[in-house]
């Protein structure tokens, strides 16, 4: 095959994975029109139709799928090996893209960042806040960070922090129209500031012990938010009971602002991990950043 062939493969590959000719062009730095006659050059080659476009979007065909499924890991393999090379210089460099929830980024990446980017000035690292299960593969980031557990299973997978402790709590002028329960069974008389997953469409569910065994547990109530920043703000605000890590609620409970209900009846959450797919040519930063999230108990 010859070396432009492979060139117009690969600008294929950026134009199925986007999903739009502008996005692509501006991701491989060339003129909208050129990529399409690149595609067009593929598809008269093939003698197959690659892509369906539309006025406002641009799909796969089978073959496209097909072709898209065997060219994609081997290209983005590829730019391992290449980004791999970069032990070869001084020091580490490169972008690492990191999809995670936001309590992980707030107190595990975040502050992991000074040891990280302190002396190694040419690496950079950009995390994307997404309650969804994202596939890092898919979605061209290096990893991500989710509960243990939630995972895929051909991922790999290591702990990078400790089991986390939650809590439902609720502001004094809530308690004031509705009674502390005593049970999970009682939840079914109070309002819930709930959190909606992208991936799945549904509410979080919360995860109880009762009859001593665990058990997910969603409560009604007039607020579903997207961020746990938002869901703690309700709560003060007295719109309803929150289920959220126990230190994002600490200083208001310490301070009498929220009052924590159901405690025994409120188990950790498995502590969070990073995951990634198999690499053979892990590159200098990412090999790095492995080593500074890797959790030491």
């Amino acid at each position: 095959m010859r070396r432009d062939e492979i060139a117009d493969l690969a600008a294929f590959v950026v134009v199925a994975e986007e999903r739009s000719f502008t996005k692509a062009a501006a991701r491989l730095g060339m003129a909208q029109s050129a990529l399409s006659q690149i595609v067009r050059r593929i598809e008269e080659r093939l003698g197959l139709r690659l892509l369906s476009r539309t006025t406002r979007s641009v799909a796969p065909t089978d073959a496209g799928e097909r072709l898209l499924a065997t060219l994609g890991p081997m290209l983005h393999e590829l730019d391992s090996a290449i980004a791999s090379l970069s032990e070869l210089r001084d020091r580490p460099s490169g972008t690492i893209r990191i999809t995670t929830v936001e309590h992980a980024a707030k107190t595990i990446l975040v502050p992991a960042m000074k040891r990280l980017l302190t002396g190694n000035p040419d690496v950079t690292v950009e995390m994307t806040i997404d309650y969804g299960l994202a596939d890092v593969v898919a979605d061209r980031f290096d990893a991500g960070v989710r509960l243990g557990g939630e995972m895929a299973k051909d991922m790999i997978a290591m702990r990078i922090g400790p089991d986390i402790p939650m809590a439902i709590v609720g502001a004094p002028d809530y308690f004031r129209t509705h009674p502390v329960p005593a049970s999970p069974a009682q939840l079914i008389d109070h309002r819930a500031i709930n959190l909606r997953l992208p991936t799945s469409g549904t509410l979080n569910s919360w995860r109880l012990k009762r009859g001593g065994r665990d058990v997910r547990v969603r409560v009604e109530g007039p607020l579903i938010l997207n961020t746990i920043d938002l869901i703690l703000d309700a709560a003060l605000d007295g719109h309803g009971l929150a289920y959220l890590p126990l230190d994002q609620a600490q200083s208001y409970l310490d301070k009498g602002r929220l009052v924590r209900v159901l405690s025994k009846f409120t188990p950790d959450l498995p502590g969070y991990h990073l995951y990634y797919p198999h690499r053979r040519h892990a590159s200098s930063a990412f090999t790095l950043l492995v080593e500074t999230l890797r959790f030491r108990a």
